[in-house]
C-alpha cells in the first residue's frame, strides 16, 4: 500500500457505522507577512474534490467518501497523479483510484501586492466506487486561474480543452448551463463547465462540477451519490495601500503689524477724512505761509536798520 492509499477499518463497517475517508492530498499552509501595509493576499488551489456518499450492503450502510487531491494554500506548489483509497465492503478491501491522471499540479502565491492559483490536470479519469473499468469522467485538459491583485479587479478563468468522455460516452458540454448524461443500468452525470465568481476582491474559477448519481450494482455498491469537483483556484486581493495624506496649500502671508499705511481713494472729502482734516484746511495752511513771508521780511529790514544805525 502506497502512501496515497487509505483503508477504512472493518469494525466500524460490522458495526454498520459511518466511516470517514480522510484526505489523500498534502497540504502546505502560510500566513501573511509580518509589518504594516494590510499583510498578504490568500490563495487556494485544488485539482479535485470529491463530496460522495457510497451506499453499500443494500443502502443498510453508508460511509463518505470525501478525498482531495493537491490541494494548497500559498505560498505553495504541489504534484500528485494519482489518489487512491480503500472503503471496506468494496471490491473486497483493494483500494479505489478515485483519479488517475499525467499531469496534475496546483500552485498558489501570494504576497502583500498579488495573490494568485492555478491548476492544470491532463489526461486525467475519475473513477467511483463499484465501477472499476468505466470511467465516471475523463477529460484531455482542464486549466482553472484566479488572480487578485490590491486595487484590481479580480479575474478568474477555466479552460476546457479537447474532448470530455462521460460514463463512456465522448460528451459536447453546454457552455451555458448543465449537460446531463444518463446511462441505462449505471446511472446519471449532471455537469457543469466553466464556472467562476468575482467579487470587488475574491475570484473563484471551477474548471468543472460534477453532479453524481451513479447505481453500480457492482462489487457491493448500491449507491454513489454526491459531487465531484474538478481544478478549482481561489484567490482574495491584499488590502490595497493606503494614499498618504495630501500636504496643506500654505496660505499667503499676512502683515505682522500695522503700517499705519491707509489705501488711497478718490475725492477730496474722502482724502481730507482719511487725514482728519476739514474743507477749511486749504486755506488755514495758505494763510500760515502768508503770515510766515511777512514776518520773514520784517525780521530782514529790522536786521537792516540795525546795520545803518551801527
Amino acid at each position: 500500500m502506497n502512501s496515497n492509499t487509505f483503508r477504512m477499518p472493518a469494525l466500524l463497517l460490522a458495526a454498520a457505522a459511518p466511516v470517514a475517508v480522510l484526505a489523500a492530498a498534502p497540504a502546505a499552509h502560510a500566513t501573511g507577512g509580518g509589518g504594516s501595509g494590510g499583510g498578504s493576499g490568500k490563495a487556494s488551489a485544488v485539482v479535485l474534490r470529491t463530496g460522495l456518499d457510497v451506499g453499500l450492503l443494500n443502502k443498510t450502510v453508508h460511509v463518505p467518501l470525501k478525498a482531495t487531491l493537491n490541494e494548497v494554500s500559498a505560498p505553495a506548489t504541489a504534484r500528485q497523479t494519482a489518489l487512491s483509497v480503500t472503503l471496506d465492503g468494496v471490491d473486497q478491501g483493494r483500494p479505489v483510484q478515485v483519479l488517475r491522471a499525467d499531469v496534475a499540479t496546483t500552485k498558489a502565491t501570494a504576497d502583500r501586492t498579488r495573490a494568485a492559483a492555478e491548476v492544470n490536470l491532463v489526461d486525467a479519469k475519475v473513477h467511483v466506487p463499484g465501477l472499476p473499468l468505466l470511467s465516471l469522467i475523463q477529460v484531455e485538459q482542464v486549466t482553472s486561474k484566479a488572480v487578485c491583485a490590491a486595487g484590481e479587479k479580480p479575474a478568474a478563468s477555466s479552460n476546457l480543452l479537447g474532448s470530455v468522455t462521460v460514463l463512456g460516452k465522448k460528451t459536447t458540454l453546454s457552455t451555458g448551463g448543465t449537460t446531463r448524461v444518463a446511462v441505462p443500468g449505471v446511472g446519471e452525470v449532471s455537469l457543469t463547465l466553466s464556472g467562476t465568481e468575482t467579487t470587488s476582491r475574491t475570484a473563484a474559477a471551477t474548471a468543472l462540477r460534477l453532479k453524481v448519481s451513479v447505481n453500480p450494482l457492482n462489487l457491493n455498491v448500491a449507491q454513489v451519490d454526491g459531487e465531484v469537483v474538478l481544478a478549482e483556484a481561489r484567490c482574495e486581493a491584499p488590502a490595497a495601500p493606503s494614499s498618504p495624506a495630501p500636504k496643506p496649500t500654505p496660505m499667503p502671508a499676512e502683515p505682522s503689524a500695522d503700517t499705519g499705511l491707509k489705501p488711497q481713494t478718490s475725492g477730496t472729502k474722502a482724502n481730507l477724512a482719511e487725514t482728519g482734516g476739514s474743507s477749511a484746511t486749504p486755506y488755514v495752511a495758505g494763510g500760515a505761509l502768508l503770515l510766515l513771508g511777512v514776518g520773514a521780511g520784517a525780521l530782514v529790514l529790522s536786521r537792516g536798520r540795525n546795520r545803518r544805525g551801527a
